[in-house]
């Protein structure tokens, strides 16, 4: 079992660096599948994390361009282009919902359960937030959106319950905790004002812990560089409504912050999980 486990981790390694994530995703399931009382280790949890973000953005991107062309064709009276374009966003948004329901699933009922350490709940349940976040994006019905946007913050701040009590103020995790759950909040619930103190009250408080040591600091300094990012870039659009176009190009900006953090947040094989 052991030496099976090895090679599964090898060949999702050797899909990555193929860029094959659906084939990536398959392997970390495999792993999954191989009951172990101690879950996954902080190298698996980082592949896997790694292949959803890859599949799941893939989606993502996708969707914003297939939505835009819809809607410029609409104010076009082009029907035809309407219609064929809404089907393929919405085949497109079908993907991005079974792929996130996958990591629900995982997360809920293999992943979790087995987790004791802090900083692992912490990560799991930022997993589950964002999953439900990236569902709420691509919502046009408000009743589903409702359901969905109550998951995401549930799921958010049991994590942020656990991090703030169990996790230091300058824990990579609990930062990109906290990076995400202030673009949730900016972008999904439309709580500006919380979202900066939210994100604010995180990055003073991991400034003023840094000062006060020394050691290397990398993968924490560069989540709060996407925090402070998205502060000014907030601050800018709450004194600038009128540009409501550049606003939401901004906006977008915002989440390719916290998706860049990600990114490198799940690459890193042995401590605090960086990469997409």
């Amino acid at each position: 079992m052991a030496a099976e486990r090895k090679d599964k981790v090898f060949m999702a390694k050797l899909a990555e660096e193929m860029g094959r994530y659906e084939d990536m995703v398959g392997h970390m399931k495999d792993i999954i599948a191989m009951e172990s009382d101690e879950g996954l280790s902080i190298e698996e949890r980082s592949l896997l994390s790694v292949a959803y973000k890859n599949v799941i953005g893939a989606r993502r991107a996708s969707w914003r361009v297939t939505y835009g062309l819809e809607q410029r064709y609409k104010g076009e009276s082009k029907e035809d282009l309407v219609k064929l374009t809404g089907e393929y966003r919405k085949t497109i948004e079908n993907e991005l919902i079974k792929f996130c329901a996958e990591v629900l699933d995982l997360v809920d009922n293999r992943l979790y359960p087995k987790a004791t350490a802090a900083e692992y709940k912490v990560f799991y349940l930022k997993m589950k937030g964002d999953c439900y976040r990236y569902q709420a994006e691509i919502y046009t019905s408000a009743d589903g959106k409702k359901d969905i946007t109550e998951n995401a913050q549930k799921a958010y701040e049991a994590a942020e319950e656990i991090a703030k009590l169990e996790l230091k103020t300058t824990d990579p995790t609990r930062l990109g905790l906290t990076l995400n759950f202030s673009v949730f909040l900016y972008e999904i619930l439309n709580q500006q004002q919380r979202a900066c103190q939210v994100a604010k009250e995180s990055f003073e408080g991991a400034m003023n812990d840094l000062q006060e040591k020394d050691g290397s600091y990398d993968d924490t300094t560069m989540i709060l560089q996407s925090m402070r990012d998205n502060l000014i870039l907030w601050t800018n659009q709450d004194s600038s409504d009128d540009d409501d176009e550049d606003t939401q190009e901004k906006k977008k900006e915002s989440s390719k912050k916290e998706e860049e953090k990600d990114s490198k947040e799940d690459a890193k094989d042995g401590g605090d999980d960086k990469k997409e």
